[in-house]
């Protein structure tokens, strides 16, 4: 595959590691202070476009790739509130979109375990807090895994009805989040069900960025040749 890189910091670099290492090719890549070269993607053969920008960037480089016929694998959180409108456009083009807020296979095994211990807590009287932390560059708070963990618990949880950021003495329908940013730490999200009697805690710590850059390399190859949106579910067959 040629692949156009958006994004070519730690990630970034670690997926073009991969990515050679597969036998493929970066044509392309457009970091933070290159927006300019937007473009010139239209030049490049590009095949695929894996997207791990910014916020602020995100939702441009996608529609860009996807209006000229691009696909596009996207891991950048915070910009979601125009999700939709990127899912509207997709289907217009009759093009591929990819996307997940974490690529770890093992986060995604979590998000099932997340799924399947709200629904059993669902009729216990258990309190709930969540924590996320991650290295002291990212830019959203709380991170797009920690939205999605929060989000399952909400669809199978009926005490709770919504999540907050950073609040000290939380009601009892909502969901706390704890951000944390320290240096140079890829990625930690814990869930924790906390009574009088006893406390049940599921966590996933990543140990380094290859299970994400992995992930991201593998969607970018499943979704060669497809047409839709499409999330990790699709491609683990969950």
């Amino acid at each position: 595959m040629n692949i156009l890189l958006f994004g070519y910091g730690k990630m970034g670099k670690a997926i073009e590691k991969l990515s050679l290492e597969r036998g493929h090719h970066i044509a392309l890549t457009i970091d933070k202070e290159e927006t300019d070269k937007i473009d010139e993607i239209e030049k490049y053969a590009i095949d695929i476009a894996i997207e791990f920008s910014e916020p602020k960037s995100a939702f441009n480089n996608i529609k860009t790739c996807l209006e000229i016929g691009v696909p596009v694998v996207s891991g950048t959180t915070g910009w979601l509130d125009k999700f939709t409108e990127i899912t509207t456009l997709c289907q217009q083009k009759d093009g591929a979109f990819f996307y997940a807020s974490n690529y770890s296979v093992g986060v995604n095994i979590f998000f099932k375990l997340n799924e399947y211990l709200a629904k059993l807590m669902s009729s216990q009287q258990y309190g709930i807090k969540m924590s996320e932390t991650h290295h002291t560059e990212k830019k959203d708070a709380p991170s797009g895994t920690a939205i999605s963990i929060a989000e399952d618990i909400l669809k199978q949880h009926p005490q709770f009805d919504k999540w907050a950021l950073d609040i000290q003495k939380p009601d009892t329908s909502t969901i706390p989040i704890t951000s944390y940013r320290e240096t140079n730490v890829p990625g930690t999200h814990k869930v924790t069900y906390h009574s009088e009697i006893d406390d049940i805690t599921i966590k996933h710590k990543a140990n380094s960025r290859k299970g994400f850059a992995m992930g991201a390399v593998l969607a970018a190859e499943w979704l060669i040749g497809k047409t839709g949106v499409f999330g990790m579910n699709d491609m683990l067959e969950f």
